[in-house]
């Protein structure tokens, strides 16, 4: 399984992660899924699609799912009640409420919708700070 790592130290806050998170997902809101740090300096953090997420564990119709073969934890807004008790129950605090539609969730999908199917903060970051690591 393979997961967003940051190297700390690498990171310059640049904001580039970010950026390319909003084009790749066309939010018009200019809204990422990337969540900012504001302890110190702006660094990322991101979903770390839990061994055993409390947002899966949490939701009640079964929005929000683990896929067992690639470890991503998604999200179906179809079967979203809109109770956000994904967004209280995640340890990160990295699910937001998505300010376009006040009704749906906001979190990482790991760019799966993208030519390369791989996350665009990965892709982009100048300074090769954030990774994709086997886990």
């Amino acid at each position: 399984m393979k997961r967003i790592k940051i190297d700390r130290n690498r990171c310059i806050g640049c904001l580039t992660c970010t950026t390319a998170c909003i084009v790749s997902h066309n939010c018009a809101d200019n809204r990422s899924r990337i969540t900012m740090s504001s302890s110190g300096r702006y660094a990322p953090i991101f979903c770390r699609h839990c061994d055993k997420p409390e947002c899966v564990y949490t939701c009640m119709t079964g929005a929000m799912s683990k896929n067992q073969e690639t470890g991503i934890v998604g999200y179906d807004k179809s079967r979203c009640a809109s109770c956000f008790m994904c967004i209280m129950a995640c340890p990160y605090g990295v699910l937001k409420a998505d300010s376009e539609n006040s009704k749906e969730i906001m979190k990482c999908d790991m760019c799966q919708h993208t030519e390369s199917g791989r996350p665009q903060c990965v892709e982009r970051c100048p300074m090769s700070a954030i990774t994709l690591e086997e886990v």
